[in-house]
Formats: structure tokens, sequence, C-alpha cells
């Protein structure tokens, strides 16, 4: 069976995480990404948070994360015979993306006019951390400054040690999802009628979207998010972080039938008829009463131990699992969540890392491809873009690639 983007070229001058991440999702769907990587140094992400072989061979595990199933090519893009490259991968590209910051690409000569005048048909898609226009659009932005720059990293952490920065790169990713629903969105809209267009895809945006219920919030009502530690934002103590005789478990218990489930599991069915925790409006008012009790309570017992008796009853929670606990569910490997791919050039074993985040019974996400080796397609991309063994040899003698 097809996939969704079996037809689709992806011309990928992206690097590190946000971009990388949008094209793996392309790339997932059946689409022949292309990613045209800094001759010898190639992306940034090779090399970062790594050591020992993954370091030596340029693969880092952060790298493999957002690289699956594409072809790379190294191109010096500063070097005068690298247009000529460029156009020619334009020319049969359905998609070009670059997270370069605002400005420079169109230095190098490959902004949108640029490329549009090449192939009008083009879907266009630029990432940047603010924007392409306004007063902080040539700013340098990592996925940090972005937490802090949207309010972000201000509703994170507790009153008592201040705001804290979220432990994993929620923005780039979160980005890499916006980028890729623009670019598809953009795709079907070409379908229909037959035009190309420009995306501007900002970081600082799509960090805002996440916070959509706070700033909607604070825009209609007036209500400033604080730092509430491991309080949960609706103001009740069945929806907090508990410690449990062995571990911790975080309940999501918010409706009336919920707590009666939830009172019932630990042992005290009557606390529903409790005037105090008898309706959301008393329990939100006694709050640290009713905490004190469900701090004691969870204790009689592991958080392991707990989460199925509350399953039971119909009241959500989870244990607080590390990452490799997170991994090795049962439910993860029952919907092939993790893709298994063959060792990559330079790597002697396969590798695993974290497909796409839905599934589907015609075209679901998948790949066989691992992550590239630095320009290990050079020569196959630059022969289907009409290059001869001879041109190709140049290339390489000029250090264009």
């Amino acid at each position: 069976m097809a996939k969704a983007f079996e037809n689709i070229r992806v011309a990928d001058f992206s690097q590190v995480l946000a971009g990388p991440f949008a094209t793996q999702q392309l790339a997932l769907l059946g689409a022949d990404v292309i990613k045209v990587e800094v001759r010898g140094s190639g992306d940034q992400a090779r090399g970062m948070l790594t050591s020992g072989a993954f370091l030596d061979k340029r693969m880092a595990p952060l790298f493999m994360s957002v690289n699956a199933g594409k072809r790379s090519i190294t191109l010096d893009l500063k070097h005068e015979r690298a247009a000529e490259i460029v156009h020619r991968l334009v020319k049969d590209s359905d998609v070009f993306i670059q997270n370069f910051k605002a400005g420079v690409v169109d230095r190098l000569g490959f902004g949108y006019e640029a490329i549009k005048a090449i192939n009008p048909s083009i879907v266009y898609c630029s990432i940047s951390g603010y924007g392409q226009e306004g007063p902080r659009s040539g700013a340098a932005a990592y996925d940090s400054a972005i937490q802090a720059a949207s309010g972000m990293t201000s509703t994170t952490g507790f009153p008592e040690n201040g705001p804290t920065r979220i432990g994993f790169t929620v923005v780039d990713m979160t980005t890499g999802i916006t980028a890729a629903y623009a670019i598809a969105s953009a795709l079907f809209r070409r379908e229909v009628t037959g035009e190309g267009q420009f995306l501007d895809v900002a970081m600082l945006d799509s960090a805002l979207t996440q916070l959509g219920p706070l700033v909607a919030n604070f825009l209609n009502a007036g209500t400033v998010p604080t730092t509430n530690g491991n309080s949960s934002i609706t103001g009740l103590a069945t929806a907090e972080q508990f410690k449990t005789k062995e571990g911790y478990i975080l309940t999501a218990v918010l409706l009336d039938n919920q707590v009666r489930g939830l009172f019932t599991a630990l042992g005290r069915p009557g606390l529903i008829e409790d005037p105090r925790f008898a309706t959301d409006a008393a329990r939100k008012e006694n709050y640290s009463a009713l905490r004190a009790i469900l701090d004691e309570l969870f204790l009689a017992d592991t958080a392991a131990n707990w989460v199925p008796k509350l399953a039971e009853v119909g009241a959500p929670a989870s244990e607080i699992l590390t990452v490799p606990q997170a991994v090795a569910q049962p439910q993860l490997a029952h919907r092939n969540v993790l893709l298994d791919l063959p060792a990559p050039q330079g790597l002697d074993e396969r590798v695993r890392t974290v497909g796409a985040g839905f599934q589907s019974p015609v075209d679901t996400p998948s790949a066989d491809v691992p992550p590239p080796g630095i320009g290990e397609h050079t020569d196959a991309i630059l022969a289907e873009l009409g290059y001869d063994a001879k041109a190709i040899a140049s290339l390489r003698a000029d250090e264009v690639v």
C-alpha cells in the first residue's frame, strides 16, 4: 500500500532538531528526504551529547532520533559551484525546508523568491526562533531560550526555587510537529490549487500554542499562571503527585465519579460523604485537609500496586516512570512505536529510536532505512540530478561536495 507522501521529494537544509524532526515525520510516511549537510562536519547534531564510537562516527543518538529514513548529500553552500546543484535538486523537489537564522539563507542565494523562480510550485518552509519578520526576527534561538521567552519556564518549578526549564527539548519537538503539519497542509492545498507557498514557522509561536489554555485564561480572565511545583493547575488535591511505599504516583482525578473511585480504592469510600470533600468546590476549599489524608493513604502501598487498583475504579493515574521503565512498557511494544533499524554507516549494531505518534491500518508511519552517514548518498543523488562520473569527480576535486 502506498504511503501518504510516497511521491514527495524533500530538499532538507535543516539541522539539529526542529527541522530534522519535521522531515523525519514526512520520511516515515514515504517521502524521499534528501538531507543536505555541511561538507566535512555534517549536521551539528551528529556530535551532540555523545561520546565513544557514536562521536567518532558522527552518529550521535540525538542525531539518529530525528533522521531515520533519509539520504544524505554534503555540500559547501558558499562554493560558487554549489548553486547549480541546489537548483537541480530544487527543480525536482516538492518541499524545501531550512532553519538558518533569518536573513542567512537569502545571503546564500537560496531564499524563497530565488527557489520559487526555479520551481514555482515548491512548498518552502522556513523555521526560525522568532519568525522571519519583527523586532527579534534575526535573533539566535535555542530550545531553552524559547521556553523562557514564551512564558513556559515561568509556569514550571517550585515557588521557593524559582522557575525551572522543562527537562527535554519540548519547543524543538513541538516546532517540528508544527512544521510537518504546515507542510502537509500546504501540499494538500497545492493538490487543489496547483500553487506552492511560503511557510514561516517560529519556535516562539509553536511554544505559545502549547500554553494556549493558560494564555487564554490570562487574556480573558486576567489569571497569571504561577509556579506550582507538582500541584495541578486545577487546584484539586486529587490531581497531584504522591509519594508511596515505593516510588511516586501521579493522579489525574477530576470528576466526581473518579473521586469516588479514588476514595474507594484507597479504602476510604466514606470520604465522598464528608461535606468537605463531597463536591469539586468543597475539595478546592479544603485542599490542605484532603491532601494530608491522601498523603497518608498512598504510603500504605507501592506505586506499582496502586495503579491497577485505581484503574479498576476508573481513576486515572500512572506510576512516575523513568525513561528506561517507560520504553519497556508492553503497550509501546504492542503499538510498534519504537523503530528497530539496521546499523547506520560506521556502527556495528542495529539501532532503536522513536517513530511517529500515530498508527493507521492503511499506511502506518515506518522506516527500514537507518539514519545516513555524512554524505553517504552524495554520488547517487548527484547521478539522479544528471551528473556523470566525471562531473562528480570534478565536484569532489573542487571540494564542492
